[in-house]
């Protein structure tokens, strides 16, 4: 039996609970310590370069051993860490690994053709994840294959993975490999490290990794396994960009296989706008890659022009890429043409569109997206459908009644004011000083306190006002005290969140200084700076005087506040990304 995540740290979503039906096929470590053995642990660093590292860890051979996972003593509290130095991440992915292709394999693109240098700095994914912040090191010389190999026997398994340069097939745009053996030796000793993991991050990350090899090695049934096992462990952590890596590696599996629909759709989930560019963009351009397996050649063009967007002036291998896919698709368009009309983000996310708010005369009722009414127009208003559950008024009363999508009363005339169901709740008040008070669809009060504003919930938190404003959970329970004067998120791209991103981050404001806190109230930067702004990997902070500089995302000094604009600090902050890219 697998080992169940274990609990996130105080400050992070909370782990998994129940253990897991069972381990992936080929993805078993050996429970008996004579077949583990033991290495140097090495950092994970967060995001940015400083003194603290999370220990890897070391146990036995995977897919070839096939026996079960040791299990932990017991449900970690936090996140083990210890004091050293820190490796650097990078910042975004490279060419995923595919599977080769069946025939003989056809020349490769020059530009990305040939074995890459690595480094201790240019480890990518395999000993650091992405984003990391750090100086720059120089590579380590590639030379001949015995060296190779002698790399792949001696070196960490993540870093070997991480270095290895993908030669992309022209027809198929799917990776090839030449050394199956070498796979099968990496694989093997990512289970080792793999076998005494006892974070969720860890096993993540080592779990997702080693799906890409089985993927290569074309074992589909194990990859799937440690693919959705890991993106299991990767949701523990809420960590968003962990989060997206494990669903872009798994969902590379599911293209391999030929199960699109769902390829496609974790494609476009982890695609969030608030991860860096650098890998949205490469998500963009495997999102492009599952539409070309398809046939999809609008769809997938669409995919490259937008990674081109967000990086091809500053990616000459994404520009090499891109134009090797656009040669297929040119080629294949000559053949069969450019296939189906292109799919917005909401067909490929396959959500379910709700009847809509529609007049008939004097009345509201519900229409389907064919624009028939479906729920018949008896309401004199009507709210839209969230969380399956839609506010109505009669009119004969002020008072709102709740429906299901089958137009059921579920609960009759009871509020006055109310707001839209999310996360399982809605805000609703009586008027007058009572204030806002959170029920279930059953009607019963889940938060009772009566705030004078409030922000819907969005995973188990919800913004609201008192005195101040601050932020309450699905149990009532105040986790960031209501003593802020404004709780207002700007990104780095200019877009405004009210209330917390998708990473759980919020900007609070006391007395015109701005900090920052997360979903679990912890205080990440004290409310000190005039002006303060979430980048993907950092906090971007003014002095009031015009000068800008950037904080780590543990509130620590990153870039000192000597720039006139918050361009130039991002810039700075490219600059200072380790230009590698996590093997997806």
């Amino acid at each position: 039996m697998s080992t169940p995540p274990v609990a996130a740290s105080p400050d992070a979503a909370p782990s998994i609970a129940t253990p897991l039906a069972a381990a992936p096929l080929g993805g078993q470590v050996p429970s008996t310590s004579a077949e583990r053995t033991s290495a140097p642990r090495t950092a994970e660093p967060d995001i940015a370069a400083t003194n603290t590292t999370e220990p890897h860890t070391v146990g036995a051979s995977a897919a070839e051993s096939r026996t079960t996972e040791p299990s932990t003593t017991g449900p970690l509290a936090t996140e083990p860490s210890t004091t050293g130095p820190r490796t650097s991440q990078p910042s975004t992915a490279g060419p995923l690994a595919t599977h080769p292709s069946a025939a003989e394999p056809r020349p490769t693109h020059p530009s990305i053709a040939g074995p890459r240098a690595a480094g201790p700095r240019d480890a990518g994914p395999g000993a650091t994840e992405p984003n990391t912040i750090g100086p720059r090191a120089g590579g380590m010389p590639v030379g001949s294959r015995d060296a190779g190999h002698q790399s792949v026997a001696q070196g960490d398994p993540e870093q070997v993975l991480a270095s290895y340069r993908w030669r992309l097939d022209p027809a198929t745009l799917r990776e090839v490999v030449e050394e199956p053996d070498e796979f099968r030796t990496i694989r093997r000793r990512l289970t080792e490290k793999l076998g005494a993991a006892v974070d969720n991050k860890s096993r993540a990350r080592l779990l997702s990794l080693r799906a890409v090899v089985s993927r290569i090695l074309g074992e589909l049934d194990d990859a799937l396994a440690d693919g959705r096992l890991a993106l299991t462990y990767a949701e523990a952590t809420g960590e968003l960009r962990r989060t997206a890596v494990a669903q872009a590696r798994l969902a590379h599996v599911l293209r391999w296989r030929g199960e699109f629909v769902e390829a496609d759709r974790l494609f476009a989930e982890a695609n969030s706008t608030e991860l860096p560019q650098r890998l949205r963009a490469v998500l963009h351009e495997h999102a492009g890659r599952s539409c070309y397996d398809q046939g999809r050649l609008m769809e997938a063009c669409h995919h490259f022009e937008r990674a081109l967007d967000l990086r091809g002036t500053e990616d000459p291998e994404l520009q090499a890429r891109i134009r090797l896919s656009l040669d297929a698709v040119a080629e294949r368009v000559a053949e069969t043409g450019f296939g189906p009309y292109p799919r917005s983000r909401e067909d490929v996310l396959e959500r379910d569109r709700p009847p809509m708010p529609a007049r008939d005369g004097d009345l509201w009722g519900f229409s389907d997206p064919d624009g028939d009414l479906v729920i018949a127009a008896g309401y004199a208003e009507a709210q839209p459908f969230r969380d399956g559950l839609a506010w109505v008024r009669r009119p004969e009363t002020e008072r709102w009644s709740l429906i299901d999508r089958a137009g059921a009363t579920v609960l009759e005339p009871s509020y006055p004011v109310v707001r839209s169901f999310s996360d399982g709740l809605a805000w609703v008040s009586d008027g007058g000083d009572a204030g806002w008070v959170a029920i279930d669809a059953t009607g019963e009060v889940v938060v009772p306190h009566g705030f004078a504003d409030v922000r819907p919930f969005q995973r188990g938190v919800a913004v609201v006002r008192r005195d101040g404003w601050g932020a309450v959970d699905r149990n009532g329970r105040i986790v960031v005290p209501t003593r802020h004067h404004g709780f207002a998120t700007v990104l780095a791209d200019g877009r405004y969140v009210d209330g917390f991103t998708e990473e759980g981050l919020a900007v609070v404001e006391v007395a015109g200084r701005r900090g920052v806190v997360n979903r679990a109230g912890k205080v990440l930067v004290a409310p000190s700076y005039p002006a303060l702004v979430v980048h993907p990997v950092a906090f971007l902070v003014g002095d009031g005087t015009g000068r800008w500089g950037a904080l780590d995302r543990r509130g620590e000094p990153l870039i000192e506040p000597v720039h006139r604009d918050r361009d130039e600090v991002v810039a700075e902050i490219e600059r200072l990304l380790v230009d590698t890219s996590p093997v997806l």
